[in-house]
């Protein structure tokens, strides 16, 4: 009897040792635990929320852990965490674009303490906070969406470039997303201003908004809005423009990597300081960045390219040519994160009174 109860013994001592394994990753069994233990979840998500709602859903299905979700735009969360003064109502901020993340890391409200063990797939140094603050999971680039319909109905061309853009022919054709909101427009902000220099960078903003017929809150605002050829032309990620394409059936939609270059996001996960789940949080960030979480995103009309090695890219985004190599090299992330904030104020002043009406947030 004794020698059975020590087996016993042995295999639970063992079992409480081996990492808790789902279909397809293996996570840490004391925080699985120590999680579960907690009960409870709260993501903030800058994605689409279709993905943001199944990836949750798997999330709780997997782990028993009770996941309650807001989806919000990117640069509307780090406001919200920040006027919360350390008891933030999330414990963890999932995807959007990298630099409302940057500025969070600035104002000290993300949690850099945990070192995810699932990091370790990242494809490169490239796709990570060098502090440790955020992990990126997928990759998507900038350029423009038209409605072919529309442009050809107007005897016009496509534009080609950045600078054809400012083309008079354009006004009132052109959507953006708001640069007081989305990542997706701090990301423009940011690409133009060192691609064309500081001065000339915030000239061509101001020219550009000449030809803006309507500043979105979200950043895949205009994609949404160019097959139904309310906005003819959009600019944003063009993986939402697939999104359109292929789920939505708008195939006169064309997109559009810019000749003159262009830039791409970092879609990251971090925990925020202070999270009331801190245990549950980890192992979210465990989760995002494995295969089941990422892998998912095709699934719910999100064609981002992922960053991990086991993760298997969409097609959809291989088939449409969205290749990341495409995308200027010279692109310089240490500078968006330091001066992301000053260089969206400075765009902001030199509008005027401009973006009084246009860029309200309320």
């Amino acid at each position: 009897m004794k020698k059975i109860l020590s087996v016993l013994l042995i295999a639970v001592l063992l079992l409480g040792c081996m990492s808790f394994a789902s279909a397809e990753t293996e996570y840490p069994a004391d925080l699985v635990a120590a999680a579960k233990e907690e009960g409870t979840l709260v993501v903030y998500g800058s994605c689409e929320e279709d993905y943001l709602s199944a990836a949750t859903a798997q999330f709780e299905k997997l782990f028993g852990i009770k996941t309650m979700y807001q989806r919000l735009s990117t640069g509307e969360v780090p406001n919200k965490i920040a006027e919360e003064n350390g008891n933030p109502s999330a414990d963890v901020w999932f995807a959007g674009t990298n630099n409302p993340y940057d500025d969070a890391v600035k104002l000290g409200i993300l949690d850099n303490s945990y070192v995810p063990v699932n990091a370790s797939h990242l494809l490169s140094d490239l796709y990570k906070n060098p502090d440790g603050y955020w992990y990126g999971i997928y990759t998507g680039i900038l350029g423009f969406m038209v409605n072919k319909d529309e442009l050809k109905r107007l005897n016009l061309e496509a534009p080609k470039s950045w600078d054809d853009l400012l083309k008079p022919e354009y006004k009132d054709l052109i959507w953006l997303s708001n640069y007081n909101t989305a990542g997706t427009a701090k990301l423009v902000v940011n690409t133009i201003l060192q691609m064309k220099g500081h001065d000339e960078g915030i000239q061509y903003l101001v020219a550009l908004d000449k030809n803006i017929q309507v500043y979105t809150k979200s950043g895949s605002g205009p994609s949404k809005n160019v097959g139904t050829g309310e906005c003819v032309i959009g600019i944003g990620f063009l993986h939402d423009g697939i999104t359109q394409i292929v789920d939505n059936g708008y195939e006169n939609i064309q997109l559009i990597i810019p000749a003159d270059g262009t830039s791409c996001e970092i879609g990251p996960v971090a925990i925020f300081q202070g999270a009331k789940h801190p245990n549950a949080a980890k192992l979210f960030m465990e989760y995002a960045l494995s295969p089941e979480c990422v892998n998912m995103a095709a699934n719910t009309g999100s064609y981002q390219f992922l960053v991990l090695d086991n993760a298997t890219q969409p097609q959809a985004a291989i088939d449409f040519g969205l290749d990341p190599s495409l995308v200027w090299d010279g692109y310089d992330f240490a500078d968006a994160a330091a001066n992301t904030s000053k260089y969206v104020e400075e765009v902001m002043n030199a509008l005027g009174d401009a973006a009084d009406d246009r860029f309200k947030t309320e």
